[in-house]
């Protein structure tokens, strides 16, 4: 287990990269943000030259591939970090300088257990791609099959969970604190990250990904998945179709092949839609760089790839999600306001019709208004900026969906800037409600609730002796890991105490900052 010591040297180390990026000072200018949380962060900047702007992405892109992650995940939490920080969050490249070829060719010869020449004709040995967890090469298969080959970078588990548990250390210190920090649920939060990033260090669970989307949209014209290529794939190498077309930030590239953008980006709002709202289960890293169209104009395909990062929602909530969008879009704030009582997002002491009153204040500056002069995003910022005048917790289970649908936006945007995406989506989400909702779903749905019920009765039974079923909405959350925290654990064994560690804190951080003043001398 990591000691406590090591945890505070770390956080320091990371402070100091934050200051030198002027990234704590949003946090030392926050009326919410701990007292203790404040002191620190100016231990961490003590001596630091700190840049004119913050760069929040400059300093997570400098820190690590963990960071490279939690960044991303902060940047869909403008009320945990600001609208500032979040914004510019969203820049965060998730790009590395590639690692050695032969380290690479170590690795998926290992991964296989025979020389790589055994495993493909050829190899080019310059990636086409090189990001915080994997990068990607192109080759070509014994059957002459050009591929894409996605390989961990080697260490990359090690380092993620040396950091992730870091952050789990600090999170559950941070929300001990209580009020605002325990609202925001910082621990669920790197919870969310750390399943979110596991996932992605097993490529088999990528590849199955992509397979399981494959299915779900089989029917979807004009979207498609790359082919896997299971017998060349495993947990560290990932092989698949290699995809021939114009990547989605190329617009020039694009115009000049004669693509019509606008109605590209109304169906790759419409995609994402039935990923989401339709089957549950939808691609959460939809930015630029993982998106392709080819095929003729008249018969364009958008190709999606880069699996990792994927959502799930169940179908409860799934319904309340498109009777809120459906209810924002037509401006029936008391049935949106119902349903977030009904889903226990809000707490039941509040008022549903005063929290129809701020949701109004938030959904009628955009309604019939192009995205160009209002967007998603601004009015997911108008909606966390109530969230706290209501006491909601934070839903883990919804953060994807937040950081995609801000991710659809900007694409669609770059593609056709005058698309309105309420437009766009209330058809669809109308439609499937009335579906969904209809008589003849819910006599099914009736039907097939109370068969289930009847089946599993006396799993009921024994699971009601044992404990109440959660409520809610959102799904139980999972176990968090038990953290010793400082102020808890007077005195251990050797003698040493909370002074310690605070001695040892201010110590670390004296000593960051006489080497990072020694190296400007130098």
């Amino acid at each position: 287990m990591t000691s406590r010591l090591t945890h505070i040297r770390r956080l320091l180390k990371w402070g100091r990269v934050l200051a030198r990026h002027g990234a704590l000072r949003g946090i030392e200018n926050d009326r919410n943000a701990p007292a203790p949380v404040k002191r620190l962060c100016r231990v961490a900047r003590f001596g630091a030259k700190q840049g004119d702007e913050p760069d929040y992405a400059g300093a997570f892109g400098s820190i690590g591939p963990a960071a490279i992650k939690l960044g991303q995940a902060l940047a869909t939490r403008p009320d945990l970090v600001g609208e500032g920080p979040a914004r510019n969050l969203l820049t965060l490249q998730d790009s590395l300088p590639p690692v050695d070829f032969a380290l690479i060719r170590k690795r998926v010869e290992e991964s296989f257990e025979r020389p790589l020449e055994e495993i493909f004709a050829t190899f080019e040995e310059q990636p086409i791609g090189a990001a915080s967890i994997a990068q990607v090469h192109a080759a070509t298969t014994l059957d002459g099959r050009k591929v894409a080959v996605k390989v961990l970078r080697p260490g990359i588990r090690e380092q993620f969970n040396r950091d992730v548990e870091t952050y789990e250390w600090a999170a559950a210190h941070l929300e001990a604190f209580g009020g605002e920090a325990a609202r925001l649920r910082p621990r669920a939060v790197i919870a969310n990250l750390k399943r979110w990033t596991v996932r992605e260090l097993d490529l088999r669970r990528e590849a199955a990904s992509a397979s399981e989307l494959a299915d779900g949209m089989k029917a979807v014209e004009g979207y498609r998945i790359p082919a896997i290529d299971w017998e060349r794939t495993n947990g560290q190498v990932l092989t698949l179709e290699w995809v021939d077309g114009i990547k989605m930030s190329n617009l020039e590239a694009m115009k000049a092949a004669g693509y019509d953008l606008p109605e590209l980006a109304h169906r790759l709002v419409l995609t994402f839609l039935k990923q989401a709202i339709s089957a549950g289960f939808f691609h959460a890293d939809m930015h630029q760089g993982n998106l392709f169209v080819q095929g003729t104009p008249e018969d364009a395909t958008i190709v999606a790839i880069d699996f990792g990062i994927m959502g799930r929602i169940n179908r409860q909530a799934r319904l309340w999600l498109a009777e809120i969008l459906y209810g924002l879009t037509t401006g029936n704030y008391k049935r949106v306001a119902e349903i977030h009582f009904e889903a226990q997002y809000v707490p039941s002491y509040h008022s549903v019709e005063d929290f129809a009153t701020a949701l109004r204040a938030v959904g009628e500056p955009m309604r019939g208004k192009p995205v160009s002069e209002l967007s998603v995003g601004q009015m997911l910022d108008g909606l966390f900026a109530i969230t706290r005048d209501f006491d909601m917790a934070v839903q883990p289970h919804l953060l994807l969906l937040q950081k995609t649908m801000v991710m659809v936006e900007g694409l669609a945007t770059a593609l056709d800037p005058q698309i309105n995406m309420w437009d766009v989506a209330a058809p669809f989400v109308k439609d499937w409600i009335r579906d969904e909702l209809g008589p003849e779903a819910v006599i099914a749905d009736r039907l097939r609730e109370d068969l289930a019920t009847v089946a599993r009765l006396p799993a009921l039974v024994r699971r009601i002796e044992e404990r109440f079923p959660p409520k809610g909405g959102a799904p139980e959350q999972a176990p968090l890991p038990e953290i010793d925290l400082l102020w808890e654990r007077k005195r251990k064994p050797d003698g040493n105490h909370l002074g310690g560690y605070i001695l040892a804190a201010i110590a670390g951080g004296m000593a960051a900052w006489a080497v990072t003043y020694w190296n400007m001398m130098l």
